[in-house]
């Protein structure tokens, strides 16, 4: 009985022991088998190990985001109200990031294909939270065809920089290409410019308006809440792209304080102060946004998300058949490079 009864949890790698495609920079202990069953991943949720925080992080954000979302519907009159529509899809893709991320950090270690899919729509789900800022900002006007333009690049960069593109060898045999294993500096890079032009274009409306009202020395009430928005907003790029820090001390920051643990601590707070700035707003400028700007449509807010969503999904399962659509030979050429 108590056999039975017992949990026996996986045994956790070191990184020599683990495929390049799996390791992480100065990150030594920790790791999962790379062939994992979904039981195994599922076990390991309860388990510490280097991908233990990061999962429970944004798991528990996207149950607080939702629990806003119902708060929200339960307060507004959302049948009669467009103006609270913009809050509510942006709301959505609140809970739906944080989630999709969790389930990605969870079964990203069942083989090295499902750990770029799984990423795949990780990278998705974050291209459509960014989506959102766009409705009643100064860009309205060209709203519809900007923001799904951004989701269509962004989800493309940032799919291309874990995969590449396969390449002919000599034999004419085609052999499979990690871009993220051959130029991981490549790649970093443009998974960064992925996420980041898309929130540097999105905020103009915001950066001006601050910097207006720094300058006029006005008293807004969402100013500070917005500032706090956009520090934790490049705090979370910095730790992103500088793997600080385990890189100045590899092996010390494995299961607490790595720099993928930070950045999602970062980000969560970055979202929980840039929806408290506009649930701020909302209150304080209904009456200007009333005034000045036409009520916004179902197209233009949650009809965009659900095009977003399916285009993202579109350019997922591209980059996912590639994945699969190799002949036997160059998926055996990889094993042996892992």
């Amino acid at each position: 009985m108590h056999t039975m009864l017992s949990l026996k949890l996986p045994q956790l790698l070191n990184t020599h022991q683990v495929p390049k495609v799996f390791q992480e920079q100065g990150i030594l202990f920790g790791y999962r088998h790379p062939r994992s069953s979904a039981a195994d991943c599922l076990c390991s949720v309860f388990q510490m190990t280097n991908e233990t925080v990061n999962i429970w992080t944004h798991f528990m954000a996207a149950w607080y985001f939702l629990w806003k979302l119902l708060a929200l519907l339960y307060a507004l009159d959302v049948w009669n109200d467009p103006f609270a529509w913009p809050l509510l899809a942006y709301a959505v893709t609140c809970c739906i990031y944080p989630l999709t991320s969790s389930i990605a950090h969870t079964f990203s270690t069942m083989s090295s294909r499902a750990r770029h899919i799984c990423y795949f729509f990780d990278y998705g789900a974050l291209t459509l939270y960014s989506l959102e800022d766009w409705v009643g900002s100064t860009f309205h006007q060209n709203y519809i065809f900007v923001a799904v333009l951004n989701t269509v690049i962004s989800t493309t960069l940032s799919c291309y920089s874990r995969l590449g593109l396969p390449y002919i060898h000599y034999n004419s045999s085609i052999i499979e290409r990690f871009s993220e294993m051959e130029r991981p500096r490549f790649s970093k890079v443009t998974r960064t410019m992925a996420f980041a032009y898309p929130y540097v274009y999105d905020s103009i409306p915001l950066f001006y308006r601050l910097y207006s009202c720094t300058a006029r020395a006005c008293t807004e009430n969402a100013f500070s809440i917005h500032c706090l928005h956009i520090v934790f907003a490049w705090l979370t790029c910095f730790l992103f792209t500088t793997h600080l820090p385990e890189r100045l001390a590899p092996g010390h920051f494995d299961y607490f304080g790595h720099s993928h643990q930070l950045f999602h601590i970062c980000g969560i707070t970055g979202t929980y102060f840039q929806m408290e700035a506009l649930l701020v707003d909302m209150t304080d400028r209904r009456e200007l946004l009333l005034a000045s700007l036409p009520a916004p449509s179902f197209t233009q807010t949650f009809g965009s998300v659900l095009v977003s969503t399916i285009i993202g999904l579109v350019i997922i399962a591209a980059f996912s058949m590639t994945l699969y659509s190799l002949p036997k030979c160059s998926r055996k050429r990889s094993k042996q490079r892992d």
